[in-house]
């Protein structure tokens, strides 16, 4: 009788912890680090007014996340530089105090060959642009920046040109000398501009109103959204179409917190991040009209200029910045022989 009762505990505890490890295997599997679909409340910064396309671009989603995580995953948007800068905001990401943002050329200063994207007239337009972004560069792009960062890149979104502000009217590279420009702590923008003839100053978009009204520089560059959203136009008088950027900003996230979500909450977020890319690539576009019109209407004078000569001083520098390291000059030439 004794050993039948042996038996029978021998068998119901071998059950007991085969039980245990379906469970534990299921519950891994559910996400990276054994997360499940427990709600979370997230935060997504950016340094953008909440009347930009970045901003309803980033509204639009956190409403598909919270839609298709069925409430699990809320996410709180913070604009205007509420979280701080784009440097302070990558770093928040990479220590998960930040859990997503939206960031652009300053991610160079985090991954070396990103400044390449920065250089002007790298890309030769918008069509150019997406071929890249949205090919197997840009693939390639997302991949290097996670293994070297720990920040996961979800998707590009597009942003109109990037256009020369000035108190003076400027036509030609030669009008630049003596113009203190500000620019992004991008060492790029920075050599670039300073091969154009300007004075460039590196400084927190956050800074820049305030240094243009008080004369701590005279100028300042940035697409027409972020010239609007923020009433550039204010202190501001021309803005040159020099076209000098094809840019894009990119939704980003902290790979840490993805990494304590369950796997549908995971995928969940990468589709979100799939629809909102084309609901803010669409009104990026189709608000540019409405918002030159604002500004013109505010009294901004619009000029535009022949961009070749400003062209060929910019692209002086590129060779510099291409041969930083094997992997910039690689991405440097698979984005010029992207067709």
């Amino acid at each position: 009788m004794k050993k039948v009762w042996l038996i029978m505990m021998t068998f119901i505890l071998s059950f007991a912890l085969l039980g245990c490890g379906a469970k534990d295997t299921t519950e891994s599997a559910s996400g990276s680090s054994g997360g499940s679909d427990k709600p979370v409340k997230l935060k997504l910064g950016h340094i953008a007014a909440e009347n930009d396309p970045w901003h309803l671009g980033a509204k639009k989603f956190a409403e598909l996340v919270k839609e298709k995580t069925n409430g699990s995953v809320e996410i709180d948007l913070y604009a205007s530089s509420t979280l701080g800068n784009d440097r302070d905001l990558i770093e928040g990401m990479q220590l998960g105090s930040v859990d997503f943002a939206l960031v652009a050329g300053v991610l160079s200063n985090f991954y070396e060959p990103y400044a390449i994207l920065e250089l002007p007239y790298l890309f030769r337009d918008r069509e150019h642009m997406q071929s890249v972004l949205y090919g197997e560069v840009g693939d390639k792009l997302k991949e290097d920046l996670l293994a070297n960062t720990q920040v996961r890149g979800l998707e590009f979104w597009e942003r109109t040109p990037r256009q020369l502000t000035a108190n003076k009217k400027i036509t030609s590279p030669a009008d630049l000398e003596g113009i203190k420009i500000r620019v992004p702590e991008i060492p790029a923008s920075i050599a670039a501009w300073k091969a154009m003839g300007a004075t460039p100053t590196p400084m927190a978009f956050s800074e820049v109103y305030s240094s243009l009204q008080t004369g701590v520089i005279d100028a300042q560059e940035n697409p027409v959204a972020l010239i609007e959203s923020t009433k550039l136009n204010e202190v501001q008088k021309y803005m040159i179409n020099t076209n000098h950027v094809y840019g894009y900003v990119m939704l980003t996230m902290s790979d840490s917190t993805y990494k304590k979500l369950s796997k549908n909450q995971q995928k969940a977020i990468e589709e979100a991040a799939k629809e909102a890319t084309e609901y803010e690539n669409k009104i990026v576009y189709e608000q540019e009209k409405e918002l030159l019109e604002k500004l013109t209407s505010a009294g901004m004078e619009v000029v535009d200029v022949d961009t070749e000569p400003f062209m060929e001083k910019a692209k002086t520098v590129h060779g510099e910045f291409a041969k930083k390291s094997p992997e910039a000059q690689e991405l440097y030439d698979s984005i010029v022989n992207t067709k």
